[in-house]
């Protein structure tokens, strides 16, 4: 009998929080935005909403986690 390679996991926690676009970016959500928004200046909600992409060594690690890389 041929010998199987083990069948390789998506990590949930890293789907449900990150996202990889078509180009192969990978965008996280801003922290901090959840609640207590009525303090913070409308400008940083703004700037909030729009995705930030995350660059370098922990980019790399979180394709590995999606399977992607």
């Amino acid at each position: 009998m041929a010998k199987r390679s083990k069948k390789s996991r998506t990590r949930t926690s890293a789907a449900r929080r990150f996202k990889i676009t078509a180009t192969g970016k990978v965008m996280r959500r801003t922290q901090n935005f959840r609640h207590l928004r009525r303090k913070k200046s409308k400008r940083a909600i703004r700037r909030a909403k729009v995705p930030k992409q995350i660059t370098g060594k922990f980019a790399k690690k979180i394709k590995r986690m999606l399977g992607v890389a």
